[in-house]
């Protein structure tokens, strides 16, 4: 073999050797740390994030959703024929009560009530007559100078102008009473609506659409629903005291007000199976309106220094619900547990004591014994295996 392919063979060599120490270095780079530090034989921990149980006053809400209604609605209407002079507020004006809606012409029961008046007068005229002539003819029938007849005709005549009269002061009081009908006051303190009717227009009494609607929104309404089953509950602690109730936003994200519960309905619902409730909100800021649909959620109780943990910490298993308590050494230990659900947080009635580490994420890779790598749910901070 000549010695420029001995050369060639042996740089070939040296590269080949290179090449290899090159690879395994690689290797040695993208390897796991985590399994090159896994005694043979034990399985890889698993990353979990962990919270604490703790104690806390959690309150006992019970959900529905509702309509707001104003306390009072009221359509305001003619109650005489005439043409509408004048519409007082802007609507969307807030009235109080008593306060001029509306004017229809009055014109027309003015003369009616002037004429009544004026017939009232002459019949008080002519009774003051025949009472003068019944006083003439009683004296002169003592002494015989006139009838008896003449007497009693006499005083039929002045009982007659009596009930003349009378039917004069009826007729005059129904007549104030239509004028009074012609200036339209608000039967309600609320909120004016649009006007069905302009100015200039004939209005009448018998219109079914009326003028305008007003709708006492101060105090407000929610009309909501619960399940039958949370009645006995409810009439149980409105006889203790006062029930608050919240409205929400139809989505439950935004609160808008907090009131008093007023009543249930007389009547469960025996299609649907739920009962009516009433309550009632201040509303002074008008963030609910009549016909909006609102998340109702009424405080039923306060249950004080009980054990709580996330809601997505607790598993539910073939016999029950559980949790998977964190050992000191890192290991995870399935528990049982009795709990109520309360949304966000779980009240644990049995099973757990305040201050025990429990999984909240990650629990589909565990199994009693497993190894865990923990971060806690608040901090984010990983927590190495001891």
């Amino acid at each position: 073999m000549k010695s420029g392919d001995k050369w060639t063979q042996r740089v070939r060599a040296v590269r080949a050797l290179a090449a290899m120490v090159v690879i395994g270095a690689g290797m040695a780079l993208v390897a796991p740390p985590a399994l090159a530090q896994v005694p043979a034989g034990q399985a890889p921990a698993v990353p979990v994030t962990v919270d604490t149980a703790t104690r806390q006053d959690v309150p006992l809400w019970l959900r529905g959703i509702g309509t707001v209604q104003a306390l009072n609605t009221v359509l305001v209407r003619a109650r005489v024929d005439g043409t509408l002079m004048r519409f007082v507020p802007t609507e969307g004006e807030e009235v109080k009560l008593g306060d001029l809606v509306a004017v229809i012409d009055p014109r027309p029961y003015q003369a009616a009530l002037d004429q009544v008046v004026a017939k009232q007068s002459q019949d008080e005229a002519d009774l003051a007559n025949a009472r003068h002539d019944l006083e003439r003819y009683a004296s002169l029938a003592k002494q015989d100078y006139a009838s008896h007849q003449q007497v009693d005709t006499q005083k039929a005549l002045v009982d007659h102008m009596n009930a003349a009269i009378a039917g004069d002061v009826a007729a005059v009081e129904s007549a104030k009473l239509n004028l009074s009908f012609c200036y339209i006051t608000s039967p309600v303190p609320g909120r004016v609506g649009l006007r069905q009717v302009d100015p200039g227009n004939l209005v009448h009494a018998t219109d079914p659409g009326g003028i305008v609607t007003i709708t006492q929104v101060h105090p407000i309404s929610v009309v909501f629903t619960l399940p039958q089953d949370d009645l006995p509950a409810i009439v149980t602690a409105m006889a203790q005291h006062e029930l608050t109730v919240a409205a929400w936003s139809n989505d439950g994200k935004i609160p808008l007000a907090q009131g008093a519960l007023l009543t249930p309905d007389n009547a469960i619902d025996a299609t649907t199976g739920t009962i009516k409730l009433k309550a009632t909100f201040p509303n002074q800021d008008n963030k609910l309106w009549p016909g909006q649909f609102v998340a109702a959620q009424l405080l039923l109780r306060t249950d004080r220094q009980v054990v709580t943990v996330p809601t997505p910490a607790v598993q539910h298993g073939p016999v029950g619900l559980y949790v998977y308590v964190v050992q000191p050494d890192s290991t995870v230990h399935r528990v049982p547990i009795d709990a109520e659900d309360r949304g966000v947080l779980m009240v644990v009635t049995k099973g757990l004591e305040p201050g025990q580490r429990i999984v909240l994420d990650g629990q589909s890779r565990l199994e009693n014994g497993s190894h865990i790598t923990a971060t806690t749910a608040t901090a984010q901070t990983p927590q190495t295996k001891s």
